[in-house]
């Protein structure tokens, strides 16, 4: 069964890119090279669907104040923005995303803070977790890892391409996406265990030309190789 049978995207815009996204960026602020609007518009030129500005160095008022630019520069490529963690930033941003992590507020909480047209994601790390968020009526997508040891998950075990694969041979209703260790020499690898969407941080952070870093990325993840 395809993964956005279960979704009702004929009346909902944001649900029906959800289903259709496949390129999911996590980024921090880009203080130290002072060109984030610079690197969002050439992220999202080169194929990334879904956007999330998160930077463990900002504080709450610069995140507020972040916030529109990220959501101005994803509405001319008919992006989706991502919010992390912070109910109350979700909220007061608009944002059409919302993501928290197995220790953070629970969904259905989420759910009753934000309402029923906020797109709400959950991190999960095993099968029996990824199975627990494709049942539950308020998680709109998942995802699942990290695949590969990775710094910006520091301390969580690598979950590997065995539970990538379990997860996809479940065939989940819901979408959902690999994440953790992600990168142009081993997202084939990821597509082969079954996932069609992935998240990814340092791919296109550190790539020396993010549109083409992204547009490689979303090409596989489009037409996999065989």
């Amino acid at each position: 069964m395809s993964d956005s049978s279960a979704m009702n995207t004929s009346t909902d815009p944001n649900r029906e890119r959800l289903a259709g996204a496949r390129l999911y960026l996590c980024t921090d602020a880009r203080r130290d090279s002072g060109d984030l609007e610079q690197f969002l518009h050439a992220a999202l030129s080169g194929g990334v669907d879904i956007v999330q500005l998160r930077d463990k160095t900002l504080d709450v008022k610069d995140e507020l104040e972040l916030q529109p630019l990220v959501a101005r520069v994803a509405a001319e490529y008919g992006a989706l923005v991502a919010v992390n963690d912070r109910a109350d930033v979700a909220r007061l941003t608009g944002a059409t995303v919302f993501h928290t992590g197995q220790g953070d507020l629970p969904v259905g909480a989420s759910r009753q803070l934000l309402g029923p047209d906020v797109i709400l994601g959950r991190s999960t790390d095993s099968v029996q977790l990824a199975t627990e968020a494709d049942a539950d009526p308020h998680v709109d997508y998942f995802c699942v890892g990290p695949v590969w040891p990775t710094p910006t998950k520091e301390g969580r075990a690598a979950v590997g391409l065995e539970t990538v694969r379990a997860v996809a041979e479940s065939e989940p209703r819901t979408p959902w996406f690999a994440i953790g260790g992600i990168d142009q020499s081993n997202i084939e690898q990821v597509v082969d265990a079954g996932a069609r969407r992935v998240v990814v941080v340092r791919a296109i952070t550190q790539a020396s030309d993010p549109e083409q870093a992204a547009a490689r990325l979303r090409s596989v993840l489009v037409e996999p190789a065989r």
